[in-house]
């Protein structure tokens, strides 16, 4: 099977096209992971401190609001929460 210009030019834009796909594709995951470990960070975070924080008279109640916080600003969003429950 011989190749010419053509084959090979196909060829070439395919590999480049693909590799530019991978490219677009990566910067969203890397996102969305990132979201999804600060949100998972910030969930467990309010709910350790509801679990042991009423020992040290530390607590937040655990709504949809806090939940929206937490899972959106990750840790420091729980600790803005607390900082907003004790000042306000």
């Amino acid at each position: 099977m011989a190749f010419n210009f053509l084959t090979v030019g196909a060829i070439f834009i395919c590999v480049v096209l693909i590799v530019l796909l991978f490219k677009i594709i990566k910067t969203p995951l890397k996102w969305a992971f990132k979201l999804l470990i600060n949100a998972a960070s910030g969930f467990i975070a309010l709910i350790i401190l509801n679990f042991f924080g009423g020992i040290v008279g530390l607590s937040l109640t655990i709504n949809f609001i806090n939940c929206l916080v937490a899972g959106i600003l990750g840790l420091p969003g729980v600790v803005l929460l607390l900082l907003l429950k004790y000042l306000f």
